[in-house]
């Protein structure tokens, strides 16, 4: 028997970026690559590259340089992979390059250097694929691609206009997690209440019964599969009013996260994002009254071109008035490629670092002040991790890696990966701290 061809692999980036990656590895291992963790270790390595802020890009080609140096044979891929010309003039013995999304060529790449050691047809591979997220959570990508053409982000130029994937498909993936024991499903895409206005909302059967490719639809959908059901990269349009009673029901997690980006009108307009503030805060508003459980996380730009004083306050006033559950900030980075880079009157770094820490310190009040509120409640928790504390696990207000956790104090021993009852005794800035409540029988 033939020894199984080493590859290494690194995954850098978002969670689309992830789903990609669990791509390429549930492909290598149904046909028989083993996977490794070292570079030392591995007859080949590939990268799966974020090209998202610079930050991002220098973390990928110095990844890159680190794998040519310790191992030699090296493939690209990810949206980094898109700027192919910059890369192979900067390392040149790459054995390939591709973009996002690219499991194809990335395999072509990999048979080309080492051929495959056995047809998949005949190895058993889990149906849910492999997946790099622990076994009780994953990621479900409905879409790739964006219609947007925001001025700082240069995504689409990376993975193209939007691209739903057919309802049913999503649907058969979500109950094959569901079945292998995933107990929560995190929603994915460029602009998830986008979903199928590409397709014209394409109707597709699932199980017998007729399913729109409309986000609605597949909210509904998901909702029956009995796990929690988390909603990430929503845009705020109208029709995202119809799915909160989903979660007042229970059916999906009363949680949303929505990339305002900024308030400032004008920065709105610069930005090219859609939404306004005035209806924005209404529907906000709304939402709460309809669920008053809703955790809403949020991304914002600080420091964008042409950002006044005002524009800043502006925004400053918006979140005060949103009162947001979770909140990221990112410093305006001029990527290559972003249109933004054109504009004038950019501001300077340290104004930039300036607005940033005032933006974060306002929201940390605020944060501080919403998890006191939960002082005293008893909540659903998922458990994830066993210390020398106790257990960490995270609630329903709480995604993976993005927000904040549960710090769990008992003397009973709890399984990981299962839901678990526990009463809040104290809060800080962004986690909770509780003791066991009682053993959660249900997985719903």
């Amino acid at each position: 028997m033939n020894t199984p061809h080493k590859i290494g692999f690194v995954s850098l980036g978002c969670p689309k970026a992830t789903v990609d990656s669990e791509q390429v590895i549930t492909q290598l291992k149904a046909e028989g690559y083993d996977i490794v963790p070292s570079y030392d270790e591995a007859d080949m390595v590939i990268i799966n590259t974020c090209g998202f802020i610079d930050s991002a890009v220098e973390e990928s080609l110095d990844t890159i340089g680190e794998a040519l140096h310790a191992n030699g044979k090296v493939v690209v891929t990810g949206c980094l992979g898109a700027r192919s010309e910059m890369i192979k003039e900067k390392f040149p013995t790459l054995l390939a390059v591709t973009g996002p999304h690219a499991k194809d060529e990335v395999m072509q790449a990999v048979h080309k250097n080492f051929p495959a050691p056995h047809d998949p047809f005949f190895d058993l591979v889990p149906k849910q694929g492999i997946k790099l997220t622990p076994r009780h959570y994953a990621y479900l990508k409905i879409s790739e691609g964006c219609n947007h053409r925001c001025s700082f982000c240069i995504i689409p130029s990376f993975r193209g206009d939007l691209v739903s994937r057919p309802i049913n498909q999503v649907m058969q993936e979500a109950a094959h997690l569901t079945n292998a024991g995933v107990k929560e499903i995190l929603v994915i895409s460029q602009d998830t209440s986008a979903y199928g206005v590409d397709v014209k909302y394409a109707t597709h059967f699932w199980e017998g019964q007729p399913l729109k490719t409309k986000f609605i639809d597949l909210a509904k959908a998901l909702g029956q599969l009995g796990v929690w059901v988390r909603m990430h990269y929503v845009y705020p349009y109208p029709h995202v009013d119809d799915v909160i009673p989903l979660m007042a029901q229970g059916l999906i997690l009363p949680y949303l996260d929505i990339p305002f980006q900024h308030a400032s009108p004008t920065i709105l307009k610069l930005v090219k994002r859609p939404g306004n503030r005035e209806r924005v805060l209404e529907r906000i508003h709304a939402w709460r009254e309809v669920c008053p459980e809703l955790v809403i996380r949020s991304t914002f730009i600080v420091g964008f071109p042409g950002e006044t004083e005002d524009d800043f306050q502006q925004l400053l006033d918006f979140i005060a008035e949103a009162q947001l559950d979770r909140v990221g900030c990112f410093m305006y980075s001029p990527v290559k490629g972003a249109a933004a880079n054109e504009l004038p009157d950019h501001v300077p770094e340290e104004i930039k670092q300036e607005r940033y820490d005032i933006f974060m310190q306002a929201q940390q009040v605020i944060s501080t002040a919403k998890l006191k509120q939960r002082i005293g409640q008893t909540m659903k928790v998922l458990v994830e991790e066993e210390t020398d504390e106790g257990y960490v696990g995270r609630s329903y207000a709480d995604a993976p890696e993005i927000d904040g956790l549960v710090y769990i104090e008992t003397d009973q021993v709890l399984a990981l990966g299962e839901f678990h009852q526990v009463e809040v005794v104290d809060t800080d800035e962004y986690d909770c701290y509780a003791v066991l409540s009682a053993l959660l029988s249900s997985h719903t």
